[in-house]
């Protein structure tokens, strides 16, 4: 339901929240942390930044940080700037599909689109990477011998 540009916005996001001590990072090392390709990650952090989400560093030593703590900072947020959460199209191509005059399915998929936004204006950065720096360490306790232990 998001586009490429959204879920690689969101993986650089989640590389910021975990490397806070490390601030500014450059574009190119969230990039290849993040495997996302460098000249559209470029982009994608400009876009940031224009929406107030990121702050940048110019220069040798500079880089990307985000603007606020990660608690403050809504997946909505991040993602508004790439995705349109209002005047959708109808997903089932109906031309004239909207609250007044709605097809078939549209009050169903207007309740699934409402909790997407509702999720993604209570989830925030700092959620995400959370639970995501804690299955990460889930998955990387391992004996001597290879053998997975969970903690």
């Amino acid at each position: 339901m998001l586009t490429r540009t959204s879920e690689y916005a969101l993986r650089a996001m989640i590389h910021l929240a975990h490397h806070e001590k490390h601030w500014p990072i450059p574009g190119r090392t969230i990039a290849k942390a993040a495997d996302i390709p460098p000249k559209y990650l470029s982009k994608i952090l400009g876009d940031l930044v224009r929406a107030g989400v990121l702050g940048s560093t110019p220069g040798k030593s500079g880089g990307f940080r985000m603007s606020k703590r990660a608690e403050e900072i809504s997946l909505f947020s991040v993602l508004k700037p790439f995705e349109q959460f209002t005047n959708r199209r109808c997903p089932f191509g109906n031309q004239q599909c909207n609250d007044t005059s709605p097809c078939n399915a549209h009050n169903e998929w207007k309740k699934v689109l409402e909790a997407q936004q509702q999720f993604l204006r209570q989830t925030s950065v700092h959620d995400i990477a959370d639970k995501m720096s804690l299955r990460v360490t889930k998955l990387s306790v391992k004996t001597k011998y290879g053998d997975r232990v969970d903690p």
